[in-house]
């Protein structure tokens, strides 16, 4: 199975393009996109290609200069918004449609099945309530720590409903406790059941099998259960972002970057100029204040009694207001982070943003690419 990035491009080199087998096919395809665009209120906007292949589509050129000139998309839900219940699916529809590169879907039901996991990837991150702590904590009644210290499900639980527990504790007397990078992995595995519960309900009990024997984690959970877009030599513009893409934040200085739980920042990207703040959940990061949140780690680093570093939280907050108070200060820092990230193991003139973005496998039975390891 092809992974989203190693499938061909079928004329364009940008916007949505869904594959069909034969003429009808296509065509029945575009019609239901062209369907959805009318609900969503796109439609004037849209330009279509139909081939016997598949179709392409993508904002018309006059639409994609109003609407996200230089495919920044952080704006689109201001100019999007209807307050209808639809606003987010509207914005990921767009931003999709702004694609700098081709956004390939094998069905117009894959894509329908992404569409769905976006948003329920959007509304997880909106509810999620946590502790930032490495020694992470998790809701003993689902999870139970193995001989290794990793969290596995406890058999006859609820793999949605224990993933939902340990991110949105609605009775727990305090939030539990992650590191950003297990966070986000919990948030978008939570929208891919709940989308394998629906329509591929075998994918989710090979997922609930896999967690009560070892969980899918790090670069595992990136190639097994995630697409990734972009490369490190063809990056992706800073400012396109579609809702439900996970994205990284590095930190380009390298000596608190070897702080635990400070080598860069994972967070889910929930539309609006808007990240989740886990830690913080009334008070989402825009993009411009997590570059200037992770510029001054570099300056809050303290050693505990013990002699461990560790990042003072406080004083990171203090100057974070200090530069935001300072327009000429907040203007020299973001020059110099919002500037794309070094590749691995560089620290030289780099800034925080990442040259990728992530999403969610294909998912549908027919196109499915999820392949679990047994464990």
């Amino acid at each position: 199975m092809m992974r989203a990035s190693d499938r061909p491009d079928p004329g364009s080199t940008s916007g949505l393009h869904i594959q069909g087998d034969t003429p009808h096919g296509t065509g029945r395809a575009l019609g239901c996109l062209r369907a959805r665009l009318r609900t969503l209120d796109l439609d004037d906007d849209v330009e279509t290609a139909q081939g016997g292949a598949g179709f392409s589509a993508r904002l018309r050129p006059e639409a994609a200069q109003a609407l996200a000139p230089d495919f920044d998309t952080t704006c689109l839900h201001a100019r999007l918004c209807h307050g209808d219940g639809l606003d987010i699916e509207r914005e990921i529809v767009a931003a999709l449609l702004r694609a700098p590169i081709p956004m390939v879907f094998p069905s117009i039901e894959e894509f329908d099945a992404q569409l769905r996991i976006r948003v329920d990837t959007v509304t997880a991150a909106r509810a999620t309530a946590l502790e930032f702590d490495c020694h992470e904590r998790r809701p003993d009644e689902c999870w139970r720590r193995d001989d290794d210290g990793r969290f596995v499900l406890r058999p006859g639980c609820s793999l949605i409903e224990a993933l939902r527990r340990a991110t949105q504790p609605v009775d727990a007397p305090r939030p539990y406790a992650f590191g950003c990078y297990r966070a986000t992995e919990y948030v978008m595995l939570l929208a891919i059941a709940t989308e394998a519960a629906r329509s591929h309900p075998e994918l989710l009990e090979r997922l609930q099998r896999r967690y009560e024997r070892r969980p899918i984690q790090s670069r595992e959970f990136h190639d097994t259960l995630l697409h990734e877009h972009g490369t490190s030599e063809v990056p992706l513009p800073p400012r396109w972002l579609v809702p439900g893409d996970r994205v990284w934040f590095r930190n380009p200085h390298e000596a608190s970057s070897d702080v635990e739980g400070y080598e860069g920042s994972w967070v889910i990207y929930k539309g609006g100029g808007r990240f989740g703040n886990f830690w913080q959940r009334g008070r989402p990061y825009t993009l411009d204040r997590k570059c200037i949140e992770v510029f001054h780690w570099r300056h809050a680093v303290v050693r505990d009694p013990d002699g461990h570093a560790r990042i003072d939280e406080d004083e990171v907050e203090r100057r974070v207001a200090a530069t935001l108070a300072d327009p000429d200060e907040t203007a020299a820092v973001l020059e110099r982070m919002q500037r794309l990230r070094d590749l691995r193991g560089v620290y030289a003139e780099g800034g925080c943003i990442d040259r990728t973005r992530e999403s969610a496998g294909w998912i549908l039975p027919e196109h499915c690419d999820i392949a679990l390891a047994e464990v």
